[in-house]
């Protein structure tokens, strides 16, 4: 015991060094290089202001106001049956998902954290409901990849669906993520036809308990909304920075030989490399490079699979600091964004040699080719669009819940 408490310990002070090291380095390269430093800065806080803000706020927003009201603990009683045999998670777990599909990053983390602190679920029920729900909105497949990347709107279909499949893929590996910890939910009612009764009673329930006025609780919902939105501003401003730096001192070079003998070692283009380099910090970045590279269609759509899927540190940076108060370990959420890109790879080559798909899909319309940086759609669309794949989830796994919910109770009636 006390040899592993000193291994730890030193692993610690390592860690600690190393830390430093990089912050301090890379305040000498913004100092060294401040034109690109400002460059990246602006580049950054344009994503911000022109896509993440508009696009975020509002369902943030009202997020707040739902848990308040109590309508995400009753969505968590009636999809119950559906979210804890397959997820091992409480059924509001639902919302979340339905959420971090419509929107994207990092609107799962988001609520997530507001899960674990409202004590809707645990600290293990959250780090499996985090591992799965943090995944790409339709807009930005469909339209900025897809369309504006690789000047293909039949390839929206295929890297959207590869990137769904292998996140529910992700949900059902993780399920048995600290299975050994008791669930909130352990002494739920098993008679199911009790569930509209006890979801009313749990929303009123959740709303006294709250206790704000409407007033109040508009507010707080807008107070905390822009304190996180502007949280995640400062992140996609930082590693624009960071990611400009280590450009210009050099150190992508060291990254872009790994990954080259990666790709060596799977078969691939080596001139994916860069772009793996790219998405390992912004997915962005990384898919536009992807989509760039001289490489083979296939590769190219797996790598960018890929990238999507993983996110990038600058996602990761955003969720870290949003969670990291409500007691959510970041290593699992590490593991299953890793697990996400190989699975999102290979499930995309295997839906790449099915070209039926393409053609099944070849009436999504033509949008302009844009900048990664630009966005594709104008406020009001992409706030229409994501309130659409909100509603269309989510019936999704109501009307997956309700079936579950019915044939449980003909099984149960057929085996009295």
């Amino acid at each position: 015991m006390k040899i592993r408490m000193r291994a730890h310990s030193y692993y610690s002070r390592l860690g600690l060094c190393f830390l430093t090291f990089c912050v301090v380095f890379i305040t000498i390269a913004t100092v060294r290089f401040p034109k690109d430093a400002f460059d990246s800065a602006m580049t950054g806080l344009q994503l911000w202001w022109n896509v993440v803000f508009p696009a975020l706020l509002p369902f943030f927003i009202l997020s707040e106001i739902l848990m308040g009201l109590g309508a995400v603990h009753f969505i968590g009683v009636i999809l119950e049956p559906l979210m804890r045999p397959l997820f091992n998670v409480p059924g509001a777990g639902a919302f979340a998902m339905s959420m971090g599909l419509a929107s994207g990053y990092p609107m799962d983390a988001v609520i997530t954290a507001r899960f674990r602190q409202n004590r809707l679920c645990t600290a293990i029920e959250a780090e499996r409901l985090l591992s799965f729900t943090n995944t790409a909105d339709p807009l930005f497949m469909f339209g900025a990849v897809a369309v504006g990347m690789f000047g293909r709107p039949d390839l929206g279909a295929i890297i959207a669906l590869a990137h769904y499949i292998s996140s529910v893929l992700v949900g059902l590996i993780f399920r048995f993520h600290g299975r050994s910890q008791p669930n909130s939910t352990e002494n739920i009612s098993t008679d199911l036809s009790t569930i509209p009764l006890r979801a009313f009673r749990a929303m009123v329930k959740a709303r006294h308990d709250d206790g704000r006025s409407i007033s109040q609780l508009l507010g707080d919902s807008v107070k905390n909304s822009m304190n996180t939105i502007l949280l995640i501003g400062g992140f996609i401003i930082l590693f624009s920075v960071f990611l400009r730096v280590i450009s210009v001192t050099g150190l992508t070079t060291f990254l872009t030989t790994l990954f080259t003998a990666i790709l060596k070692l799977i078969g691939f283009s080596t001139s994916l490399a860069p772009a793996l380099v790219s998405g390992l910090f912004e997915l962005d970045l990384g898919a536009m490079a992807a989509s760039q590279a001289d490489a083979p269609l296939i590769e190219k759509v797996a790598v960018t699979g890929a990238i999507i899927a993983w996110s990038g540190l600058c996602v990761h940076g955003q969720v870290a600091s949003i969670v990291i108060e409500s007691g959510i370990r970041m290593r699992p959420y590490m593991v299953g964004r890793l697990l996400h890109a190989i699975l999102a790879a290979f499930i995309t080559m295997g839906l790449m040699n099915l070209k039926q798909i393409a053609s099944d899909f070849s009436t999504i319309p033509v949008f302009q080719k844009v900048s990664v940086y630009q966005s594709t759609f104008s406020f009001s669309s992409r706030i229409e669009q994501i309130g659409i794949h909100f509603l269309l989830f989510f019936s999704v796994l109501l009307s997956t819940s309700l079936a579950f919910y019915l044939v449980r109770q003909v099984w149960q009636k057929l085996n009295r």
